[in-house]
């Protein structure tokens, strides 16, 4: 059972992260919300690092050590954008998405310890 779990968790974090991934790269409305967090120079390292996250994580699945990695760096990058919604003083509300991602991935890289 736990290791459905982990999958089933598996391809909800690669399928958000290749989505938000690509919206960070690709959405005029990105832009603007990276400008308002004072973070524009990083918007395309963002989504790149999170659709490689994503293939990491569906790779990861085959191969252990790159679960691992991609996990611990999606867990980091949410937790991140947590402090970055407090910093702008943006409403809790608005940190939810990526403090349930974050742990969502702390759950993957927990369980494929």
């Amino acid at each position: 059972m736990p290791d459905i779990i982990s999958a089933i968790a598996q391809i909800i974090s690669a399928i958000s992260f290749a989505w938000f991934g690509m919206y960070a790269l690709l959405s005029e409305s990105m832009v603007a919300e990276f400008n308002r967090y004072r973070l524009a120079r990083f918007r395309v390292l963002t989504g790149v690092l999170q659709v490689a996250g994503s293939l990491g994580i569906i790779a990861g699945h085959f191969h252990r050590p790159i679960l691992l990695l991609s996990a611990g760096g999606l867990t980091a990058m949410m937790f991140l954008g947590v402090i970055t919604r407090v910093r702008i003083k943006d409403p809790l509300s608005a940190a939810l998405p990526a403090f349930a991602l974050g742990v969502l991935n702390l759950f993957i890289f927990v369980a494929a310890l």
